[in-house]
């Protein structure tokens, strides 16, 4: 410990290092329930690549593991500690070093927060679509980490779909360049999208390139009310089989209605067993929305009620993005699940967790990417309570192996972590985790970046 602490201090002002136990305990974990954490040697903020070489040729020469993070909003534990680890927290790496109206993109640090980038490049027109429901805390390097998604995925795409380019300090301290600035590139294997979703297992992202867009006209959102879950699904279906390309298309079960109501009185409808929110951000969004508006009544909607004007859309958008928060304060704890399927299996995806709630006795909220299939059943239980705790946990594994059996994927955009680890390997199967090993060990031969994380 001490020749570590001597090593680093070396190369890095005194600022940047955190040694104090109660401070250090605070950065052991993200948000994830039942995500083992241990306990960190050190904390390091770097300002710097040249600090984030240092600390990575020290880690290297004295084996020790390395954790990067950003802001820890996190929902797999895949910036948790492990024992005797160095913390990495980038959020102090937090300029924008460029925004290019013409080339259409955005040079930042990995430290740089969501929203603060999306209101960056709105002042010059340009729009960065990738707004997980944490935007207002979530760091870049952390979207790039675990290729979060967010509200647009429907329309917009994915982080990776826009990450152009990468600078990554790599295990031994070397810094490497990935990608490109061009609007078109295709020289050598595709490095960029490696990174993006490796959740700090194969380097520390210290720099990106990031491809922006045309800033979309105001969105207009429509409220649709549904007597089942199934027929908003239906109502999703149409939807998308019609050829709409709505700006976002999200679903609240009745327990996430509640629960966001109980928590802001927002005055959503709790009669509703399923409430549907659908926006577009054409040149005439009110034709579009009445054209959807149709869809969903045909589909059973008992009220469709668009919004007016930008403000009360924006209104419905602040009622969708608490849903995660509201669901936290109907038992002490929550694990929120993440679970993507094929948009064809969304109502059965939805009726099978309501199943799975029945059985195992428990308050499970789903809110849903609904355009996209990626539905987040939320578990609610009292930790304090042995047997419930059991219950959430054989509940969340039953919800992963729904979205299996229904052609899906484990996660869509929170990541694989700690959580998700035994999932992960199930879902790859025996060839894909034994190449997927392989390219780990090619980045990080001794194993140092992120121990205990995927694999």
């Amino acid at each position: 410990m001490s020749d570590l602490l001597e090593r680093l201090r070396a190369g890095l002002p005194p600022e940047t290092l955190i040694t104090d136990p109660d401070v250090t305990a605070s950065y052991a974990h993200d948000m994830a329930s039942f995500c083992e954490a241990g306990t960190p040697a050190v904390v390091v903020l770097p300002r710097t690549v040249e600090q984030v070489q240092h600390v990575m040729r020290t880690a290297t020469a004295l084996r020790v593991p390395v954790v990067p993070q950003g802001a820890r909003t996190g929902l797999s534990g895949a910036a948790n500690a492990s024992d005797g680890c160095i913390v990495l927290s980038l959020v102090k790496m937090d300029r924008i070093l460029e925004i290019s109206p013409v080339d259409r993109i955005a040079v930042v640090e990995p430290g740089v927060v969501n929203a603060v980038l999306s209101r960056a490049v709105d002042e010059h027109g340009l729009y960065y679509p990738p707004d997980p429901s944490s935007w207002e805390t979530c760091t870049i390097g952390g979207n790039i980490g675990t290729a979060s998604g967010g509200l647009c995925c429907v329309k917009y795409g994915v982080t990776a779909e826009y990450v152009l380019g990468l600078d990554v300090v790599l295990a031994d301290g070397r810094l490497l360049t990935t990608g490109r600035r061009t609007a078109k590139g295709v020289a050598g294997y595709d490095l960029t999208r490696l990174f993006v979703g490796s959740e700090g297992s194969l380097g520390v992202v210290v720099k990106a390139v990031l491809a922006l867009r045309p800033q979309p006209p105001q969105q207009l959102v429509l409220a649709a009310e549904f007597p089942s879950a199934a027929a908003a699904c239906d109502a999703v279906c149409r939807i998308m089989e019609r050829g709409h390309t709505p700006s976002l298309l999200e679903l609240m079960d009745r327990t996430t209605v509640r629960a966001v109501n109980a928590m802001a009185s927002m005055g959503l409808p709790e009669t509703t067993e399923a409430l549907l929110l659908c926006a577009f951000d054409t040149p005439d969004p009110s034709a579009d929305l009445a054209a959807v508006g149709a869809l969903c009544t045909a589909a059973g909607a008992t009220e469709v009620v668009p919004a007016d004007n930008p403000a009360e859309s924006e209104l419905l958008l602040q009622a969708r993005r608490m849903s995660l928060t509201a669901l936290e304060t109907v038992k002490p704890a929550t694990m929120i699940d993440d679970v993507c399927v094929p948009r064809s299996q969304l109502g059965a995806m939805l009726a099978g967790t309501a199943a799975i709630a029945e059985e195992y006795d428990l308050t499970i909220g789903v809110c849903a990417h609904a355009g996209d299939g990626n539905t987040h059943p939320v578990v609610c239980f009292d930790h304090h309570d042995p047997d419930e705790s059991r219950r959430a946990r054989e509940s969340f594994d039953a919800i992963m192996a729904l979205g299996l059996e229904l052609g899906g994927t484990i996660t869509g955009e929170h990541g694989v972590g700690v959580l998700k680890k035994e999932w992960l390997a199930r879902e790859l199967g025996e060839t894909g985790l034994e190449l997927q090993r392989s390219i780990k060990a090619a980045f990080d031969p001794l194993g140092l970046l992120n121990p205990g994380k995927l694999f």
